[in-house]
C-alpha cells in the first residue's frame, strides 16, 4: 500500500493546472475591460477543451470518459453509501467526481461557444457575431454573462469537495501535481504515450492560432 501508484498522466495534470490559470486570467481581463486579450485567452480556452474531449476519447485509461462515467443509479447508490461508508480513495475519478467533470466541460464549452456571438455594445465583438441576427446575439450575450455565475459556483463546489477530501485523509491535490498516491492498491491501466498528446496540441494549437487567435492578436 505505500508503494507509489500511477494515476494521472501528465497532459491532464498539464491541463488542469492550464485551465486554472486560463480562467484566472478570462476573469482578470474581463473585469479590467481588456476585451482583446480576453478573447484571445478565450480561444486558448477552446483549444483546451478540444484536447481534453480528445483526450477523453483516445488518451490514457484514467482520463477517458468510460473509466469515469457511471450510470446514475450507481451515481445515486455511491452517494447514499458515503455517509456509512464515508470518503475512499479511488483510482481515478469517484463517482461523483466523474459527473462533475463532464457538467463543467459542458458549462465552459457553453462559456465559449456563447463568446463566439458576445459583444460589449462597444468597441468589441465575437469573431461569429456578424453571422447571427442581433437578437440572438443579445442572448448570446446574456448567456455569455450569466453563465458565469454557474461556473463560479461549481469551482467553488469543486473547492469544497477537495477540502472535504482532504479533512477525511483523501488528497485529491497532491496526486493532480505529481501524478501518483500511495493510499490506493494498485490497478491495471493503460497510460498513453505523451508524444500523442503532443501531437494532438501542436494540432489544435495551430488550427486555433492561425484561424482564431493570430486574426485578433494582429489587430491589437
Amino acid at each position: 500500500m505505500n508503494k507509489r501508484v500511477k494515476v494521472w498522466d501528465l497532459p491532464i495534470r498539464l491541463f488542469h493546472w492550464s485551465l486554472v490559470s486560463l480562467l484566472g486570467g478570462l476573469w482578470w481581463t474581463a473585469s479590467e475591460g481588456e476585451m482583446e486579450w480576453h478573447m484571445i485567452l478565450g480561444f486558448g480556452l477552446g483549444s483546451l477543451l478540444m484536447f481534453r474531449i480528445v483526450w477523453g476519447l483516445i488518451g490514457s485509461d484514467t482520463a477517458r470518459f468510460s473509466h469515469f462515467l457511471q450510470t446514475p443509479k450507481d451515481v445515486l447508490q455511491y452517494a447514499a453509501t458515503l455517509p456509512e461508508n464515508g470518503i475512499k480513495p479511488h483510482f481515478g475519478h469517484n463517482p461523483l467526481g466523474g459527473y462533475m467533470v463532464i457538467i463543467l466541460l459542458l458549462t465552459l464549452t457553453v462559456q465559449f461557444v456563447t463568446g463566439l456571438f458576445a459583444t460589449d455594445e462597444v468597441f468589441v465583438e465575437g469573431p461569429l457575431y456578424s453571422y447571427v441576427s442581433t437578437d440572438v446575439a443579445d442572448w448570446m450575450t446574456w448567456l455569455h454573462k450569466q453563465n458565469v455565475n454557474w461556473l463560479l459556483f461549481l469551482i467553488a463546489l469543486h473547492l469544497l469537495a477537495v477540502a472535504i477530501h482532504l479533512i477525511k485523509g483523501d488528497s485529491l491535490l497532491k496526486p493532480m501535481l505529481s501524478g501518483s498516491r500511495r493510499d490506493i492498491v494498485s490497478q491495471s491501466a493503460r497510460f498513453s504515450p505523451a508524444w500523442l498528446a503532443w501531437v494532438l496540441v501542436a494540432g489544435i494549437g495551430g488550427v486555433s492560432g492561425y484561424f482564431l487567435i493570430w486574426p485578433v492578436y494582429s489587430a491589437l
